[in-house]
């Protein structure tokens, strides 16, 4: 499986980090090594001193397409959970200031943690759907698909004119605003419509 991140899919996010509101999605990957489940414990690499969270809400395709139309978009995922998508802020930047890749700021072993999924039939509509994340018990990010710039059937439908999609692939919409360091000692919790489906220590 292969794991697929959007990037500056919520306009206040683009803004904080200075960078420009993108007209079409801005995409970038993550290797399978990236994944971290059922809650475990992240340790911060020591080859960076300014991991920021990034909580976002995460699809699960359920069927192999490419060049999908956006009207059948929505035939290709049928669960939907929560990740944090840890970036390396620092090495980020540097690699912007140069037009480098992002791969080692935003690809680096357990930098994807995710929770459990949900049948997206269990929500009336997706596109009103609160996700929160709490880090040692305050809100920092407070975030609501109604406020995303391409949805999830325009995502789906622009990522696979160029990539193949696969049954079990993850694709990371986008977070919201309020992105932040990440020390050792935090407790990271998020909740999607008032679900607790992330609850993990830092390391």
């Amino acid at each position: 499986m292969k794991i697929i991140a959007i990037g500056r899919n919520y306009a206040e996010h683009a803004k904080e980090l200075n960078n420009p509101v993108p007209t079409t999605p801005v995409i970038f990957m993550k290797p399978d090594t990236a994944l971290l489940k059922d809650n475990k414990p992240f340790y911060l690499p020591d080859f960076s001193d300014d991991v920021h969270f990034e909580l976002e809400v995460v699809l699960k395709i359920c069927k192999e397409g490419k060049h999908i139309a956006e009207k059948f978009a929505s035939n290709y995922y049928d669960e939907i959970g929560l990740g944090i998508d840890f970036t390396a802020r620092d090495i980020q930047s540097k690699h912007k200031e140069k037009g480098l890749p992002w791969e080692l700021a935003k690809a680096f072993d357990n930098s994807a943690p995710i929770s459990i999924f949900t049948p997206k039939s269990d929500f009336e509509d997706l596109y009103n759907l609160n996700f929160e994340l709490k880090v040692n018990g305050e809100t920092r990010q407070n975030g609501h698909t109604k406020d995303l710039l391409f949805s999830f059937e325009k995502i789906i439908s622009f990522v696979s004119q160029y990539i193949t999609l696969k049954k079990g692939d993850l694709i990371f919409t986008g977070t919201p605003e309020g992105v932040g360091k990440t020390n050792q000692g935090d407790k990271l919790e998020a909740w999607l419509e008032g679900k607790q489906l992330l609850n993990f220590d830092v390391k």
